[in-house]
């Protein structure tokens, strides 16, 4: 069974940082590409910032030089580090693992960040 556990998510304020960690079973990991998506209220889910099994990376212009994505595939693992939060990055943050080969993807459950302003 394919599992993807996001965790990290909380209430800070406006400038603060968390990281967002999301743990992997089921899958082999290291031949999945992988991302963190968000969902605001009212708003479709985007795209935050991805990396690839090999290490590229890229990011919304919005969190550039803000968010740092990272993975560690011996512990099945991807990571985003968030700096500088603002109100607008308030949202529900899910991690996501596609197989590149065939697109066949998996979801997290989410996991709630708020900033507050």
């Amino acid at each position: 069974q394919v599992q993807l556990v996001e965790s990290g998510g909380g209430l800070v304020q406006a400038g603060g940082s968390l990281r967002l960690s999301c743990a992997a079973s089921g899958i082999i990991f290291s031949i999945y590409d992988t991302a963190w998506y968000r969902q605001a209220p009212g708003k479709q889910r985007e795209l935050v910032a991805a990396i690839t099994r090999a290490g590229r990376t890229n990011y919304a212009d919005s969190v550039k030089g803000r968010f740092t994505i990272s993975r560690d595939n011996a512990k099945r693992a991807v990571y985003l580090q968030m700096n500088s939060l603002k109100a607008e990055d308030t949202a529900v943050y899910y991690c996501r693992a596609e197989r590149p080969v065939d697109g066949i993807g998996h979801w997290g459950q989410g996991t709630q960040v708020t900033v507050s302003s």
